[in-house]
């Protein structure tokens, strides 16, 4: 194994599936699938889960709502993913614990990094939801920041597309994908795959991220072994 602890960052929009709304129970079988094939080489997980399928702060906050009250209804979110994730993971007789950033001890464990470590060395599978707990950080963000706090060797994003274009691939036929990217060069760009806050702090943390599209089966598991799969950011300058 190249990684043997890694942070799994799930958006919502894939949560949704083929219904682009709620939850798609065969997608989340899926990704429980996916994340199955990784434990059972004995890989560490953790995962962040995004709630764009059932609310998004930002849209809320485009229709005139208060941008922390948007921002704190997509925590909630995460919690209905994470919780969804969980089931189906536990169907498959691999244990998971959901920890949130705020406290909401009848369904969930809070976030806390030892705890977090402890569930992990047992073999346990760790889904942070409620993002940092704090209005005005992304998903991404939350992210780059836990894998950073609980000491993981990889950001896996796991998309719908298959590494990082220079151009929408759905809309554009002679798109080009990058093998490799650095930090600053998703910063100069201006490339959306994940905010500048998220790619800021993997950069001052040397945490290298893997952008692959889950819904291939097994592309995480290649990821893990080391093999070339999807976009690779990193410090080293990219090339297509």
């Amino acid at each position: 194994m190249k990684y043997k602890r890694i942070l799994l960052k799930l958006s919502g929009e894939i949560f949704g599936g083929n219904l682009k709304y709620g939850l798609d129970p065969e997608i989340i079988d899926t990704i429980a699938s996916e994340i199955k094939k990784v434990r059972e080489h004995g890989v560490q997980v953790a995962v962040v889960v995004g709630g764009g399928n059932i609310f998004r702060g930002l849209s809320g906050s485009a229709a005139g709502m208060d941008r922390a009250t948007g921002d704190y209804m997509g925590m909630l979110a995460t919690v209905i993913n994470a919780l969804a994730l969980q089931d189906a993971l536990e169907r498959k007789q691999i244990y998971a614990r959901v920890q949130t950033a705020i406290e909401m001890r009848q369904i969930a464990e809070p976030f806390i990094r030892r705890k977090a470590l402890r569930h992990m060395e047992k073999g346990r599978v760790v889904i942070l939801a409620a993002g940092t707990g704090n209005p005005y950080f992304s998903t991404d963000t939350t992210a780059a920041l836990r894998a950073a706090e609980l000491d993981a060797d990889v950001i896996i994003k796991a998309t719908k597309v298959d590494g990082v274009y220079d151009k929408d691939p759905l809309k554009h036929k002679n798109a080009k994908k990058f093998k490799q990217l650095s930090y600053l060069m998703i910063l100069n760009k201006g490339l959306k795959i994940m905010d500048s806050t998220a790619v800021s702090l993997c950069m001052d943390n040397h945490l290298p991220i893997i952008v692959l599209n889950l819904l291939r089966s097994g592309s995480v598991e290649k990821a893990v072994l080391g093999k070339a799969i999807g976009t690779l950011i990193s410090k080293e300058e990219g090339t297509k």
